[in-house]
């Protein structure tokens, strides 16, 4: 059981980090201009020279994996090893992170409780830190909600905030409880719009049913949405624009995380929540081979994301407390300056034409 845990959990993780990856280089990008200069499916890491590193989404989730790990049975001890994880991470300087997680990062360094130093925005930071508390809190609906909820309000202080990361937590709460060739993705679909609790990502939910039902592409689905020239950070385009690409194709996570990067706009974000949801699916084999051995990345590199998982699920399955996994936190602001000059090298190739 726990070593099937442990497959599952490594499945979300590396499946965000991959998705990260290799949606950062189209970020902001048109779906035709970044198919112009990156190409179509099958894909590959662009990021620097056939490699890939992650973003502020993978981060996310590793903070949160940590701090469940010091935390499991106590939301609000959680919350406060979150906080200092936030504030930490934004001492290291990290590239590319969202105004309203910023605002908040650095309320909490200013001494504002954890509760009260989100900023107001709809914005989906959220998102990116629920699929690991969804499919670690799988079996406890009620801790899974104040978890959620406890690591939403650090940065975000918003109805449609919480209601899209709790339905990203329970779309992975049941896609770790379940198996690629049992799942219905209508009948999904239908529990998680019936969940949604805001009119926001109501009214999406409801639009997009008849669509992922008939098997429309997830490209149909956008445009229903207004999205043909990209998924924005809005939660509420985010949050069931990801579930429609991981329920258009829940057996192929490769075809789900294309699927999201090739809509363009957010594409990091929303490709790393796929990600996560067909890695809690279909855990860490169904990942390409190529697309882990192209990671780039340190101190938070994939064996350590392997280990991270594999103290989650023994946490959760009750065998063991083993705590946060070791981390060369020195090494962080380094690999940062690294990764902000590649940053800065794709901005300047795209004034070019």
């Amino acid at each position: 059981m726990t070593e099937s845990l442990a497959d599952r959990l490594a499945g979300v993780l590396l499946g965000m980090a991959v998705g990260d990856a290799l949606g950062l280089p189209r970020e902001r990008l048109a779906p035709d201009r970044a198919a112009r200069r990156f190409g179509g499916p099958p894909l590959g890491h662009a990021f620097l020279f056939g490699r890939g590193m992650v973003s502020d989404d993978t981060e996310h989730a590793a903070l949160t994996a940590q701090a469940f790990l010091a935390a499991p049975h106590d939301a609000l001890a959680f919350q406060r090893r979150l906080a200092w994880g936030l504030r930490w991470w934004l001492a290291a300087l990290p590239a590319g992170l969202g105004k309203a997680t910023l605002r908040a990062c650095v309320r909490l360094w200013l001494g504002v409780p954890p509760a009260r130093a989100g900023a107001v925005s709809a914005g989906n930071g959220p998102a990116m830190r629920a699929p690991i508390l969804g499919a670690c809190l799988a079996a406890d609906a009620s801790a899974r909600e104040a978890y959620t909820r406890a690591s939403t309000c650090l940065t975000h202080r918003h109805d449609e905030a919480d209601d899209g990361a709790l339905l990203i937590a329970l779309a992975a709460a049941r896609a770790v409880a379940a198996d690629a060739a049992s799942l219905s993705p209508v009948e999904l679909w239908s529990e998680l719009a019936a969940a949604a609790r805001t009119d926001a990502l109501a009214s999406r939910m409801a639009r997009l049913a008849p669509l992922l039902a008939s098997g429309e592409p997830p490209t149909g689905a956008a445009a229903a949405l207004g999205l043909a020239g990209g998924v924005t950070g809005y939660i509420a385009h985010t949050v069931p624009m990801a579930l429609y690409c991981w329920l258009h194709a829940p057996s192929d996570p490769r075809a789900a995380v294309e699927a999201a990067i090739g809509l363009g706009g957010d594409t990091d974000t929303v490709a790393a929540v796929v990600g996560g949801l067909a890695g809690a699916l279909c855990g860490e084999s169904a990942w390409p081979r190529e697309w882990l051995d192209g990671l780039w990345e340190w101190p938070r590199s994939v064996a350590w994301l392997r280990d991270v998982a594999d103290r989650l699920a023994r946490s959760v399955s009750g065998e063991a407390t083993p705590g946060p996994a070791p981390l060369a936190w020195y090494l962080i602001p380094a690999r940062n300056a690294i990764f902000l000059a590649v940053v800065l090298a794709h901005g300047f190739r795209r004034m070019l034409p």
